[in-house]
């Protein structure tokens, strides 16, 4: 006879959370998720109530197993001790990293409070280990989120290697971001209290559709949104769409398509003429930041919502994430003789996730790119 497990309960958490990383939140269904732990969807509901509830549990894993393991350090533990721990933990379980990235929005303001709350007192915890008091500066807060996001874009690729190789090249880039002085860059105005987003250039009817979508999109996620919403934002009736976009997919997939456009455009412009190798990593990261604050919620839904396109809509854009990915790894690599190829990959998609990180602190405000491209510079060893 088989016996139940005692640990059912995080068994079925631990698989939805790759489900629900992988597939998005409303694409994941009980079914499935009952179907990759073994169990009948009767005995899933058994355990959770509904979906929602799953989803929740799901959010929490990974910031709980980060607290618990902070919180068990010494309290004398050094920041590489510390980094080194939240890296082995994130590695471990990178098939979670959707949830936390772009799935969270679907959270509760009340479940999403208490996750940020956790989230607090981690980043408090990687201050102290460098040094700052019990009242995090500004700047302080910035340099452990932004290595936070360092660790945390393992989560977002597939990139493979040894696991001490990771966590160790992980907590690597880590400590050179921590010791990034941005307190003497440029800063926003602190009075700004929202960020700006760039109209894009045409006011056709279907570029109006399209602006108006995408902070939809980006705020409530693409299940959430109806063209009756977007129909709404720009002031014409629902069936007048049609005439622009078939379906809600296509006013999608013309997002995804710009976001690409977009930054290729910027990535040529910067590559024109950059000099050196080194020279050219930083001309990358000056139009990849510039890119990024100008167009943060069209990264946003191009990056977020990619699941949600026709196959091979969505194998195009990945082949085109991969082939900016790959520009990166190439300049980087001829920049640091320490470097091979595949270390040189990890350390891009690291400093991607110091940008997306620290943009989102600072909410992508004018007058911080200055100071994330030098935390996007010092994770690239340069």
């Amino acid at each position: 006879m088989s016996t139940r497990p005692r640990n059912r309960r995080q068994l079925i958490v631990e698989a939805a959370g790759k489900v629900f990383s992988e597939r998005g939140y409303h694409a994941a269904s009980m079914e499935q998720i009952a179907a990759d732990v073994g169990i009948t969807a009767a005995a899933l509901y058994r355990h959770f109530p509904g979906k929602y509830d799953l989803f929740r549990d799901c959010a929490n894993l990974l910031i709980d197993h980060l607290l618990e393991a902070v919180s068990d350090l010494p309290d004398d533990a050094d920041l590489e001790r510390v980094l080194r721990t939240i890296a082995e933990l994130t590695v471990d379980h990178r098939s979670y990293g959707g949830i936390y990235r772009w799935e969270s929005r679907y959270l509760g303001a009340e479940d999403l409070g208490e996750i940020r709350v956790k989230v607090d007192r981690v980043v408090r915890r990687v201050v102290a280990a460098a040094g700052g008091g019990p009242n995090p500066s500004a700047d302080d807060r910035l340099r452990a989120v932004a290595a936070l996001g360092a660790i945390g874009s393992i989560t977002t690729h597939h990139a493979t290697m040894a696991r001490r190789r990771l966590v160790g090249l992980l907590t690597e880039v880590a400590l050179r971001v921590i010791g990034t002085d941005v307190g003497s860059l440029p800063r926003t105005d602190p009075t700004r209290a929202e960020p700006v987003e760039e109209p894009p250039a045409s006011r056709t009817r279907s570029a109006e559709i399209l602006a108006a979508a995408i902070p939809l999109f980006a705020r409530d996620g693409f299940a959430n949104v109806t063209l009756g919403h977007i129909a709404e934002v720009v002031g014409v009736a629902p069936s007048a769409l049609y005439r622009h976009y078939p379906s809600k997919v296509d006013i999608l997939a013309a997002a995804c398509l710009q976001a690409a456009t977009m930054l290729d455009q910027s990535v040529r412009e910067a590559l024109r003429d950059p000099g050196d190798a080194t020279g050219a990593v930083a001309a990358l990261a000056r139009a990849y930041v510039g890119y990024s604050f100008r167009h943060h919620l069209l990264t946003q839904v191009g990056t977020a919502e990619i699941a949600g396109l026709p196959e091979p809509l969505r194998t195009q854009l990945i082949r085109a994430q991969r082939e900016h990915v790959a520009l990166w790894e190439d300049h980087l690599v001829a920049a640091r003789d320490d470097l091979d190829p595949r270390a040189a990959r990890v350390e891009v998609h690291a400093g991607l996730g110091v940008v997306a990180e620290s943009g989102r602190l600072l909410h992508w405000q004018d007058g911080n790119e200055e100071r994330v491209t030098a935390l996007l510079m010092h994770a690239l060893g340069l």
